[in-house]
């Protein structure tokens, strides 16, 4: 039963997907890149448009809209993954301050080295979100036990921390790290291919995981005991997700800067539409992670046509009423 629901849910959703992905790729963002329309898109497909329509396509368009789905994806699916581990809707990676730690991390190594680095970059980011989990869940202990308001709380303050450490870095850094504050704010505009590569895998890997164990996040949000009267070891699963949730928003904060709500909000909607039953929650988060970032960025690239915003900035206008909402609920 649970398989013909994906399949149906996965129907609906990928089509809506690959529309917004075409609609995407075909839109500009400045006068030196005209819009595409799906016809060009086409014809750049099968090899028989010009050169620039080819760069303007493979090197710009495409990386950008492939980052945004993995982004958003990955996004959605960690969010999902806290709101598990800590049985409560209002977790996710921004929120906690992890993607404050992700971004501290990655600033601090381009800082050290001068330039974004494959391997150096992504892992002082994976760093950064570590000491934030450990931070959170360490001052959100009260008397031995986890005090989810105290841990949400606890968040906050720390990513508001970590974010004055990020100004501090780049006020001391002077002219040469200044273009990075767009970054903060989350932005897909200067994504090259190998980026793009490089959150696609890292993405689908740990989401694929993910979802082949989501019948322990399953267990994991029904509580401790009964995951473990039913044989789960629940710290030691509990730990794995976490870390899991911390590769996929370092990985991603790396590169895009830091978008927040995504993972707040989409979990929260696919529950209420989809299923609450993690098995359908993870994959339906992904492609709905996916279709929500790539709307948030054409609406950056055309809303105040020829200049451009963040897309965090886009994705906090719609998220942080959300949040307000799920708060008082």
């Amino acid at each position: 039963m649970k398989t013909k629901k994906l399949v149906l849910y996965i129907t609906f959703l990928l089509p809506l997907l690959l529309i917004t992905l075409s609609i995407s790729t075909s839109i500009g963002s400045t006068n030196h890149s005209p819009a595409l329309d799906i016809g060009t898109i086409i014809k750049v497909l099968n090899g028989e448009a010009n050169e620039i329509e080819k760069v303007i396509i493979y090197q710009i368009r495409f990386p950008r809209a492939l980052t945004a789905i993995f982004a958003g994806g990955g996004l959605a699916v960690a969010g999902a993954i806290l709101q598990a581990m800590l049985r409560n809707p209002l977790a996710e990676p921004y929120i906690l301050g992890i993607s404050s730690g992700s971004a501290f991390g990655a600033l601090l190594s381009i800082a050290l080295i001068g330039t974004f680095s494959f391997v150096l970059t992504p892992i002082t980011a994976l760093l950064g979100s570590i000491v934030v989990i450990i931070l959170v869940y360490m001052l959100g202990k009260r008397r031995g036990t986890i005090d989810i308001n105290t841990m949400l709380l606890s968040g906050i303050m720390i990513g508001a921390f970590f974010s004055a450490l990020i100004l501090i870095i780049i006020t001391l850094s002077g002219e040469s790290l200044k273009n990075f504050i767009f970054w903060l704010l989350g932005n897909l505009s200067n994504v090259n291919l190998k980026q793009s590569v490089l959150i696609s895998v890292s993405v689908l890997i740990f989401t694929l995981i993910t979802f082949f164990s989501s019948h322990r996040l399953n267990l994991i949000a029904t509580g401790d005991e009964i995951a473990t009267q039913l044989g789960i070891d629940a710290e030691t699963t509990k730990k794995i997700f976490y870390f899991i949730a911390s590769i996929l928003t370092a990985v991603i904060v790396s590169i895009t800067g830091i978008i927040g709500f995504i993972g707040l909000v989409v979990p929260h909607i696919c529950r209420k539409i989809f299923s609450v039953d993690y098995r359908l929650l993870i994959p339906t988060s992904f492609f709905t992670g996916a279709i929500t970032l790539l709307i948030a960025d054409t609406i950056a690239r055309i809303i105040l046509f020829p200049n451009e915003l963040p897309v965090g900035s886009i994705t906090a206008l719609f998220g942080a009423p959300f949040f307000i909402y799920l708060l008082k609920k």
